[in-house]
């Protein structure tokens, strides 16, 4: 890429001024007429900036303009050419090394059985996905995971209410056991102790049903966002490693009135229960057993947790816990915590009987888009990924199906559109190449070179949002330049097509990053 010549460039002529080791960035300006790159060296560095620009003599940069303390770079003719054929040849064109050698485990959806699949696990599975493809993109080696729980209070509610009433499915059990936890907490909770000791028959017998039940019926949701894991894990299988591991590691947690806790507050953080008085294993034992569990798996150079908002304070104890435990994985443990897709009636919780759950989303649009499932996918991604992952979201199904920009069906109609146009310049024998190249560059080639770099930001930040924005500045170029310009009987039907093409396969690679379709047909 050409910004990696820049990039070395202005090093070597920083560390010629005595200012090396400054650091500093090389990044697309906010307008074109500020040329293809600019960076802030000189202002970092505490150069002259007309000093350090003089110093610069970069392959394929035609100007190089001082601006205040800021110098821009503008890419000759020929190299943006150059950067246009790569986008439609290359199959690695877009790629980058950020993570090479990197083994990253991502952790990402987990929906609990005898739980209905809500909105929430699809907002998490959008973001992990994405992440996960951004990071692969970078050369890390990814593997996704999956965290389930498959034991705890929700799962002896719905088996207490399967028991009153046969009848119901397991996602109306739960809602039904949660209504009437309060009144039937004893009952309840005795039957959550029989879980974990497989003790009734009875109750093993629906256990096993309903967990096959629901694992089957997620793996069906899966399939239809484009996600496949490598590696299961459950709560059933965690909680026994976390309950041994604090048992063994007495000098991390300590008793509190008939309870193991871990006192947090040296670390900044707060007390937190890790197995309670009845000896069972709290949540954080689990996720405690969870980390032991991803270990046996292999070394991971990163382990990323994509899960919600509110889980970060809780997030950070059993992280806190597991340092002092497994000091080799100080630092590997990250987050990545993203907020909730609200409704009118605010965030959605499955504890309560008014959920919209996954599923019936994807079947609602589906349907408002003409039965197209890859469509109404792209729109929900979409929505979900076209701003920072920290934020909340507020879902509109009817402009999240617009044709008419910012949304996932508008950058797919963009895809479809490029490939048209190839299909017709394929029929009347027009050969993609430069040698009927314009003599300057248009604002679509200029925008298509950035691509990489936006892959790999989203990757170094963790934000897919970069690839939408992009994708979504990059679709309106093209839908601009193809209403403008004639391809087919125009005067450069060569390099027009070479750049439809340059289009079509970015904007193909940048909605897989993003885990959309991309259809040949709208």
């Amino acid at each position: 890429m050409v910004r990696g010549s820049i990039e070395a460039a202005v090093e070597a002529a920083l560390k010629a001024l005595g200012a090396g080791g400054a650091t500093f960035v090389v990044e697309r300006p906010r307008s074109m007429a500020h040329g293809d790159y600019s960076t802030n060296a000189a202002l970092v560095a505490k150069v002259d900036p007309n000093e350090l620009a003089e110093k610069l003599k970069i392959d394929g940069v035609e100007k190089v303009e001082v601006v205040g303390k800021f110098i821009n770079f503008f890419l000759s003719r020929e190299a943006i050419a150059k950067e246009v054929e790569a986008a439609a040849r290359e199959e690695r064109w877009g790629t980058n090394d950020l993570y090479k050698g990197k083994k990253i485990m991502v952790e990402y959806t987990d929906p609990n059985p005898f739980k209905e699949f809500h909105i929430g696990h699809l907002m998490s599975n959008a973001i992990g996905e994405a992440i996960a493809r951004v990071l692969d993109m970078s050369g890390a080696e990814v593997v996704r995971a999956n965290y389930q729980g498959d034991v705890g209070v929700h799962v002896a509610k719905a088996i207490w209410a399967k028991l009153q009433k046969p009848g119901l499915s397991w996602g109306d059990a739960y809602v039904y056991g949660n209504n009437e936890y309060e009144a039937n907490k004893e009952k309840i909770d005795a039957i959550n102790k029989k879980i974990y000791e497989k003790s009734d028959e009875i109750i093993n017998k629906l256990y096993d049903e309903g967990r096959a039940q629901s694992l089957e019926h997620f793996e069906e949701i899966y399939a239809v966002l484009g996600t496949k894991f490598a590696h299961y894990f459950f709560e059933s299988e965690t909680g026994p490693i976390g309950l041994k591991l604090i048992k063994e590691h007495s000098e991390v947690f300590e008793e509190s009135e008939g309870a193991i806790v871990f006192r947090g507050e040296q670390y900044g953080l707060h007390t937190r229960v890790f197995i309670n008085s009845l000896g069972l294993p709290t949540y954080e034992a689990k996720e405690l057993g969870l980390v032991e569990a991803k270990k046996q798996k292999g070394d991971f150079d990163i382990s990323l947790t994509v899960t919600a908002n509110e889980i970060q304070d809780y997030f950070k104890v059993v992280r806190a816990a597991a340092e002092k435990i497994f000091p080799d994985l100080e630092g590997k443990m990250l987050g990545r915590f993203h907020g909730f897709l609200k409704l009118t009636t605010g965030k959605m919780s499955s504890r309560k009987g008014n959920i919209i759950t996954g599923e019936a989303l994807l079947d609602d649009l589906q349907k408002a888009a003409r039965d197209r499932q890859d469509v109404a996918v792209g729109a929900i991604k979409y929505a979900v990924l076209k701003q920072g992952s920290g934020k909340d979201i507020i879902f509109d199904p009817e402009k999240s199906l617009s044709l008419e920009g910012d949304s996932g069906p508008y950058v797919q109609y963009a895809h479809t559109r490029a490939l048209s146009l190839l299909r017709e310049a394929e029929k009347v024998g027009i050969k993609a190449d430069q040698s009927d190249a314009p003599a300057n560059a248009n604002t679509l080639e200029r925008l298509l070179l950035h691509y990489p770099d936006v892959v790999e930001r989203a990757a170094k930040e963790l934000e897919p949002h970069y690839v939408t924005t992009y994708l979504t500045e990059l679709a309106s170029a093209f839908n601009s330049w193809y209403a403008s310009e004639r391809v087919i009987g125009g005067s450069a039907p060569k390099y027009g097509t070479l750049l439809a093409q340059a289009v079509e396969k970015t904007l193909q690679k940048g909605l897989s990053a993003l885990g959309i379709p991309a259809p040949e047909k709208m």
